[in-house]
């Protein structure tokens, strides 16, 4: 497990290495400067170059880059807050879309899977019917069609949660995005939960434990959803990240502070510096994301980590 596990934080850090450079030569074949104010004369220019160690050779540049990207230091902004540190722009709005985006996979995460487990075990009712209309309807429609809805009837008919996110009351103002968001795991979890479940029930190794006379709740969560657990986690790596990095829509409609409408803003401007560095947060993320998930299928299954290993000990 441990070779396993050297292996894949090698992969991941080779992969993020790669994706550095892919950053770096886009920022470089950009066209332009950073500083295109018609104002500054070419001295100016030079001065300014050379205060941020863009007239050094690429190699130094990008070595300088790969290390300041990796300890922190993403730069300043040169459009939206001119001269101002990007870290201190995300210091406020980062944790904000993290916290928000958690909300919403933990609570997608666990009624997706309450829902699934009862459409698999009542299945062909009308709680399994319920459930694929609720499936269908959460991928179906988007994000901002939920946000629309329940901004309209819980925030302006029944006036029980703010329209906008207020700062002050932080934990009120996350419920209704929080519950925009978590529609589409809701229903991805659910139905892929009640897949899973469906086939791992008519198995025979449940067959045989169920004739043991193991009791129903150790069956159903231990032998049965464990196993059918692999798929899930597949599928959930990528929702908590893009769900964790901010959702644009729905954090313009609910003017959430996040790093979502900050990259919006940066596109609009041309703020290359704070693009690249949203972008390298976000590969940065899914990299580790995706780590912490191949580390968890070994866990949950011990066959997926005696084959990878074997694997590993052949080559």
């Amino acid at each position: 497990m441990k070779r396993y596990i050297v292996k894949r934080i090698c992969i991941s850090a080779a992969t993020l290495l790669a994706i550095l450079l892919i950053l770096f030569l886009m920022l470089e074949l950009m066209p332009g400067s950073p500083f295109n104010d018609e104002k500054l004369t070419q001295s100016q220019v030079a001065l300014l170059n050379a205060k941020y160690g863009l007239d050094k050779p690429v190699f130094i540049r990008f070595l300088n880059y790969v290390k300041n990207m990796l300890s922190g230091d993403f730069g300043v902004s040169y459009t939206i807050s001119k001269n101002t540190s990007i870290t201190t722009l995300l210091a406020t709005r980062l944790p904000i879309s993290i916290r928000i985006g958690g909300q919403a996979v933990l609570l997608g995460t666990v009624v997706g899977l309450v829902l699934g487990l009862i459409a698999a075990l009542k299945h062909n009712t009308i709680f399994d019917t319920m459930t694929t209309v609720i499936s269908v309807l959460g991928v179906s429609l988007p994000s901002y069609v939920f946000a629309l809805g329940l901004s309209y009837t819980l925030g302006y008919q029944f006036k029980w949660f703010p329209l906008l996110y207020q700062q002050q009351e932080a934990v009120k103002s996350s419920v209704l995005p929080t519950i925009s968001l978590a529609m589409f795991t809701v229903a991805t979890v659910a139905r892929f939960t009640r897949t899973e479940m469906l086939e791992v029930l008519g198995s025979d190794y449940m067959l045989l434990a169920e004739s043991k006379g193991l009791p129903g709740w150790r069956l159903i969560l231990i032998h049965g959803l464990r196993n059918a657990l692999i798929p899930i986690v597949t599928v959930l790596a990528p929702l908590v990240v893009s769900l964790m990095t901010g959702s644009l829509v729905v954090e313009k409609i609910f003017s959430i502070p996040g790093i979502g409408s900050l990259l919006v803003t940066a596109i609009q401007s041309n703020d290359y510096n704070v693009i690249v560095t949203l972008a390298f947060i976000y590969s940065a993320m899914y990299i580790g994301i995706m780590l912490a998930v191949d580390i968890l299928y070994g866990l949950i299954d011990p066959r997926i980590r005696l084959a990878k290993e074997d694997d590993y000990e052949q080559s």
